[in-house]
């Protein structure tokens, strides 16, 4: 399932990643370059495989390494209202 931000969030990159803004209540959240290919790569359309592949490629980080990190990052922004 592609990975959208709810209404409510707004984000922008910046030089050390992507900070996203919870609009409903002010809370800011700050996610660090891996996590910013991660959501990059899963709001073009890809699925949690590439998201995965582009890690490995971009940074030194095994492979089931870095399956566990995209599913974890996805939960938690589901789990916390930021993504849908």
């Amino acid at each position: 399932m592609p990975l959208r931000f709810a209404a409510h969030v707004s984000s922008a990159k910046t030089d050390y990643g992507t900070v996203l803004l919870d609009e409903r209540g002010g809370e800011y959240w700050e996610l660090n370059p891996s996590a910013s290919l991660v959501i990059g790569v899963l709001m073009a359309g890809g699925d949690e495989s590439a998201a995965s592949g582009a890690l490995v490629a971009e940074f030194d980080v095994d492979a089931g390494s870095a399956e566990r990190d995209v599913a974890a990052l996805v939960e938690q922004l589901r789990a916390s209202g930021l993504a849908e």
